[in-house]
């Protein structure tokens, strides 16, 4: 079955960076389109970034600080995240699915998550 498996998460200070990983079982290609969400306690999940066709797009928020790739013969997507703040501390997931261009920051247009990885940024 379609399996998502989130790892690099972690406790960093103010300023640091981090690094997340996502495999994915199956080809990677079954999957037009991979992204990050996050979700910080009593928060909605937000979009972070998202990988589609060959082409990237980050939230307007985090453009500068954050870079998303996706390696497909790894089955891998990453998510690159420098000079972290504290309010960067929630759940990140890693989510695949087909969501039409404009919808890609809709949460909702996703099927398949993984379970999740935790970024905590101290201050």
């Amino acid at each position: 079955q379609v399996q998502l498996v989130e790892s690099g998460g972690g406790l960093v200070q103010a300023g640091g960076s981090l690094r997340l990983s996502c495999g994915v079982s199956g080809r990677a290609s079954r999957f037009p389109t991979m992204a990050w969400f996050r979700q910080a306690p009593g928060e909605e999940r937000q979009f972070v970034a998202a990988a589609r066709l060959g082409h990237t797009y980050v939230a307007d928020s985090l453009r500068g600080r954050f870079t998303i790739s996706r390696d497909n013969a790894k089955n891998t997507m990453y998510l690159q995240m420098n000079s972290l703040k504290p309010e960067d501390t929630a759940v990140y997931y890693c989510a695949a699915g087909s969501p039409i261009l404009s919808s890609l920051s809709d949460s909702s247009m996703y099927n398949n998550w993984g379970q999740g990885t935790q970024v905590t940024v101290s201050s």
